[in-house]
Formats: C-alpha cells, sequence, structure tokens
C-alpha cells in the first residue's frame, strides 16, 4: 500500500491545514504527516480510512488507484463543492471531538 504523496499534500494545503492540525484530526504526529508526504512513511490501514474521511475522497483517490477525488460522501450530489466542503469539515471536527472524549474516558 502506498500513499501518493503529492495528492495528500495537495489535499491537505486546500484545507488549509498545517501537518500538526491533520495529524491531530487522525491522531497521529506531525513527523507522522510529513513522512506521508514525504514518501518516507506509509499509513497503516486505519489512518489511510481517517485521512480519506477527514478529506472526503476514498482511498482508492489517496492510494493513486483513482483520478475521482470524490465518491465516498454521498451528498456530494445535492450540494454545491463549497458546502460539501464546509460538510467535511464539520464532519472531520466532530469525528475529532468524539476521538477525543473516547480517549478522554479510557
Amino acid at each position: 500500500m502506498t500513499i501518493v504523496p503529492e495528492r495528500l499534500k495537495t489535499l491537505r494545503k486546500e484545507r488549509q491545514l498545517t501537518q500538526e492540525q491533520l495529524g491531530e484530526l487522525i491522531n497521529v504526529t506531525k513527523v507522522s504527516i510529513s513522512g506521508y508526504e514525504n514518501g518516507n512513511r506509509t499509513p497503516d490501514t486505519d489512518t489511510l480510512r481517517r485521512l480519506a474521511d477527514v478529506f472526503g475522497v476514498s482511498t482508492d483517490y489517496l492510494l493513486g488507484r483513482s483520478k475521482e477525488k470524490n465518491g465516498s460522501f454521498f451528498y456530494d450530489n445535492e450540494l454545491t463543492h463549497k458546502e460539501a466542503q464546509l460538510l467535511r469539515e464539520h464532519l472531520a471536527f466532530i469525528r475529532f471531538q468524539a476521538n477525543k472524549k473516547e480517549s478522554e474516558t479510557d
């Protein structure tokens, strides 16, 4: 499994996230995000799934198996691009908060 570094970096910059912010959203370090973006590290399956969820893209897109970004977010057909992007960002924040609460109760 090889993530396409350019795609990850482009998606992160499109969302105006720092490596540290993205790492917090998916529960990895800034160093890990940097490694994924420069091709020195490969995310495990769970991390790849979380990246896809945060960006609203398919894992196939992140892996370079598809040229289509979307396909995993069912509201895209009904929303404008900007609305879909805002919804993805809110969803990523909600997931981040839920994961944070789970880790605090463990």
